[in-house]
């Protein structure tokens, strides 16, 4: 004869498991970690601009910076909006806020006028902006032509300080 759960007040074959199961949980989170892995890298946020090389330049600090862009139709945006020339000063003013020391991040495109860039550096300086810096791409593949291993040197995009 089989038992059943309670069997004159004392418990039987089956008793209420009071241990939490903590596989499905796990499962849970190993998936959103990975889908958190794979959807970071697609919410970075800019204008898509080719950054000329520098072999002289030194990392800056990881603060959040403002970031600038001119492309080479001389257009210019504050991150991944574009703004009027006549507004740039304006809207990055309410960004940095009373932190003129802040970091503004200039990023030119290569093929862009030099004179706009400067124009750009320019109007932030004369606004009080003194914490300037033109972000290059410091691959190797145009210094090294010769060599075989330049062209396969990784790409990266970190900000350098220009002074």
């Amino acid at each position: 004869m089989l038992s059943s759960p309670l069997q004159n007040g004392r418990p039987g074959l089956f008793r209420a498991q009071a241990d939490i199961n903590v596989t499905p949980l796990v499962d849970v989170m190993l998936v959103l970690l990975i889908i958190f892995m794979v959807t970071a890298p697609l919410l970075a946020t800019g204008v898509k601009v080719d950054l000329p090389q520098a072999k002289a330049a030194k990392p800056l600090d990881p603060k959040e910076p403002v970031v600038v862009a001119v492309d080479r139709d001389g257009h210019v945006a504050l991150g991944a909006e574009q703004v009027d020339r006549a507004d740039l000063v304006d809207r990055v003013k309410l960004k940095v806020g009373d932190d003129l020391a802040h970091v503004v991040h200039i990023r030119g495109d290569k093929d862009a006028a030099f004179g706009q860039i400067v124009s750009v550096m320019d109007d932030l300086a004369h606004n009080g902006m003194t914490h300037l810096a033109i972000v290059t791409d410091n691959s190797r593949k145009g210094f090294d032509a010769g060599s075989a291993s330049s062209a396969e040197a990784p790409k990266n995009t970190a900000p350098r300080n220009s002074q």
